[in-house]
């Protein structure tokens, strides 16, 4: 698939979008089958796990465990607690986070992201003249390696902002070793199978994201349907409103906020590692005519030139090879993702 070229990005922010008219929505923010809003989705009952219990030797340990095997299985995520992670410096983070996205255009537009570039301050891609926007702002930065950090791109108001932001990520990078392990050790492999997968090289990604009310959410998406490309993806949820949902057994379901909590789920790139064992789920953001929404991703991906592929030990005659190897899985995402396609589908044998 050949590169694509982006055209001219958006000159308007979604946010200055919804300053200057709060009744209306431009038409290339304007899907089908958003679904009734007004209906009450389901919640999903995303499985708590202990992230301690799991970096233990306990015999509790082996209990959660199987949970966790359980969970990636069939929901793709899980609720993490006790995670190393103070409840007040997750409120700090938010709150640096509010104090960005408040700041006057000008002074955000100073990290504006280049054109052909997801790295700064910015929204969608845009691949083609018929693309259906979402109705999000981001900023986008590269946590890890820190010599891969680009430092014009990082807000130096608040002022705070940096310091905290490199410390979440040295805590997000221990926490993504616990899980690894355990994943591994959940399906009977040595701990650092998918680890070495991993490597040394990779990178730590963060998503801030910001929703603006929105007077249509019944026509427009926060987040349009998709798959992490990521092997993890770790989330703080916004602390008292809701948006994400994700699709099981074909129906759209809530997923409700802990506080306190992470929630991780698995990328494509784990369920290549794992065989299909453990399932990418597809998600979405919906909108929400009343409150605004801040959230922060960070993605761990693997080096573009590490080779992603099934662990030996999980394919067998009743268990077959699904997924080919592959290389430099996220730049094939981005060119499916803007297209609303699963690039997991490049990957079927």
């Amino acid at each position: 698939m050949a590169q694509p070229i982006e055209l001219q990005p958006q000159a308007i922010t979604v946010q200055e979008l919804a300053a200057i008219n709060s009744r209306q929505v431009p038409e290339r923010y304007i899907r089908e089958g958003v679904g009734d809003l007004d209906a009450s989705f389901p919640v999903l009952d995303v499985p708590t796990i202990d992230l301690q219990l799991l970096a233990s030797s306990s015999s509790t340990s082996g209990d959660e465990l199987d949970k966790l095997r359980s969970a990636l299985s069939s929901y793709g995520c899980i609720q993490a607690i006790n995670h190393g992670i103070t409840s007040a410096f997750l409120d700090k983070l938010r709150e640096v986070a509010r104090q960005f996205f408040a700041l006057p255009s000008e002074e955000k537009k100073k990290y504006s992201r280049e054109i052909g570039s997801i790295e700064g301050y910015g929204n969608d891609m845009i691949l083609s003249e018929h693309q259906i926007l979402d109705w999000t702002d981001r900023l986008y930065l590269i946590l890890r390696p820190e010599d891969k950090q680009t430092l014009k791109f990082w807000p130096e108001n608040p002022e705070s902002f940096r310091g905290i932001l490199n410390y979440y990520s040295t805590k997000l990078h221990v926490i993504l070793e616990v899980l690894l392990k355990a994943m591994a050790r959940s399906l009977n492999l040595e701990e650092n199978q998918f680890l070495q997968q991993y490597g040394d090289q990779a990178t730590m990604q963060a998503r801030f994201n910001f929703y603006p009310i929105c007077p249509r959410p019944d026509q427009v998406l926060g987040v349009k349907p998709h798959a992490d490309g990521s092997v993890i993806t770790m989330l703080l949820q916004d602390k008292e409103v809701e948006g994400l949902q994700v699709l099981k057994d074909d129906q759209w379901f809530n997923v409700p906020i802990i506080p306190q909590a992470l929630l991780i789920n698995v990328g494509d790139q784990a369920e290549i590692m794992s065989n299909g064992i453990f399932k990418s789920p597809v998600h979405r953001v919906v909108t929400n005519s009343e409150r605004e929404r801040i959230t922060l991703a960070v993605f761990c991906i693997p080096h573009p030139d590490q080779e992603i592929q099934p662990v030996e030990k999980l394919i067998n005659e009743s268990h077959p090879r699904l997924y080919k190897k592959v290389k430099d899985y996220v730049s094939l995402y981005f060119q499916y993702y803007q297209q609303g396609r699963r690039p997991m589908e490049a990957a079927l044998i």
